[in-house]
Order: C-alpha cells, then sequence, then structure tokens
C-alpha cells in the first residue's frame, strides 16, 4: 500500500486518543502499519502515554501528569469523556503499549519535554524500547532537538526524528546534525519540490494531521512514500482506493 498510515494517538476517531482501545483498534488493521503515541513521565519516573502536560482535558483527573505515580494515573478515567462506552479506560503505560503492538505494527514514539520537564525520559524510553528488542521497530521524534541528541548518545540503532510545524531552509542540516533520518510535519507545509529535497537526502517523511479524504488525496499526490498521518484510518482507507496511481 503507497502513503503508508500513521494511526494518530491509535483510532483515535473511533475511541480515546492515547489508550489502549484506540491502539488496538489500529492494530487489527493490518494495513495501518504505524501508531503515533505521545509519552511523559509519571512521578515515578515511569513511561506513560498521554497528550496534554495536564489531566483535565482526557481524564476525570486534575493537575499535571508528572505530579502522580503511575498507580494513580492509571486508576483515572481516560475514556468516559470520549464516549461512556470507555468509561474506565485507563492511562497506559509505554510497557503496555509496547507489549501490546510487538510483532503487530510500528511506534512512532513522540517524546513530549521542553527540555526542562522530564530529564530522564530519553533514558526511560530508550530502556523500555531495547527491553522489548524494538529499536528498529520505532521511530522515537520531538520537537526538542536536544531530547534526540541525547537519544543518539544511549543508542546508535533506534532511529529519531523531528517535529516541526513551519518549514525552513536549514532542515537538512539540522537533521545532519541530529543524526535523524524522520521528519514529523504539518502537512500543509509541504510540495513536491520540497519532498523531493527530503527524499533526495534520505529523509523520511510524515505529514500531520490530516483528517479530510480531499487533503490526504492532495498529500498522496506529492509522493508515493509520504507517510499519512490521521485521526481517521478508515478515510485514508477510502483515500487511497480513490486516488488514481501515475
Amino acid at each position: 500500500m503507497k502513503n503508508p498510515c500513521v494511526a494518530h494517538r491509535g483510532w483515535s476517531s473511533r475511541a480515546p486518543e492515547n489508550t489502549m482501545a484506540a491502539i488496538r483498534l489500529a492494530i487489527v488493521d493490518p494495513e495501518i502499519e504505524w501508531i503515533e503515541i505521545d509519552v511523559q513521565l509519571s512521578k515515578d519516573h515511569v513511561p506513560v502515554v498521554i497528550h496534554d502536560f495536564t489531566l483535565r482535558r482526557t481524564t476525570n483527573g486534575k493537575g499535571e501528569v508528572k505530579a502522580f505515580t503511575a498507580a494513580e494515573l492509571m486508576q483515572l478515567d481516560a475514556g468516559n469523556w470520549f464516549s461512556q462506552k470507555y468509561q474506565k479506560e485507563p492511562i497506559p503505560t509505554l510497557e503496555q503499549v509496547l507489549r501490546e503492538t510487538d510483532g503487530h505494527c510500528k511506534l512512532n514514539i513522540e517524546l513530549k519535554t521542553d527540555g526542562i520537564r522530564y530529564p530522564q525520559i530519553e533514558q526511560k524510553v530508550v530502556e523500555l524500547v531495547r527491553a522489548f528488542d524494538a529499536e528498529k521497530e520505532v521511530i522515537i521524534t520531538s520537537f526538542h532537538e536536544g531530547a534526540l541528541h541525547r537519544v543518539r548518545k544511549l543508542s546508535d540503532i533506534v532511529r529519531t526524528g523531528l517535529i516541526i510545524e513551519d518549514w525552513r531552509n536549514t532542515l537538512l542540516k539540522e537533521l545532519e546534525e541530529l543524526g535523524s533520518d524522520f521528519l514529523s510535519i504539518g502537512y500543509s507545509r509541504l510540495n513536491k519540490d520540497r519532498m523531493a529535497m527530503l527524499k533526495g537526502a534520505g529523509i523520511q517523511v510524515m505529514a500531520w494531521t490530516i483528517n479530510e479524504k480531499r487533503a490526504i488525496r492532495r498529500a498522496a499526490a506529492l509522493d508515493p512514500e509520504l507517510m499519512i498521518c490521521t485521526n481517521y484510518p478508515d478515510r485514508w482507507h477510502e483515500a487511497m482506493k480513490q486516488r488514481v496511481w501515475r
């Protein structure tokens, strides 16, 4: 299948984002190659899967993720905000996700750090990835370049990728200095010339977050290897069927 699908925070249009329910829905679809998740650290330094630094939007808790132990976080309801069907769906740990996806789907693990928050996050995530012998099955990404430098020092096997919103002409140099061969970028910033330049430099590109079928088709037309990150893998399926390949 061209333009590989990346299920954003799992199949997050059908189940609450970054939960095992959303991840399991993505795993059972054989055409979904990748799942993107967000990782932070609990108070006791356990990698947990949640996007926001605070709990209010996606759980029944209040306060910052880092203020609670993993056990406390796993007692929260991370599903009822989405639907009563998913009431009491917990915040998962990265270990749980790695165990579930092992042999089924690759992971794009985004480190949610600003360089000050979670100084141990790179070490804790790499240790878990290594424990599952998954260094060749994941990409570790971040907006923060310092985090990617630290991952590279911890492992010369695991791939790393930079996340950006806006295009900048220094990207190739930045990626080279980071030792990264992956770029995650807002899809509206891409065009055919930029894709050709990135591919020519050996950079794999993922466009995020594309949720409308027309936009998925437009992105796919830029290059057949462009990865499509979406909350709606079903729309990706439909767009790929409608796409006329040349």
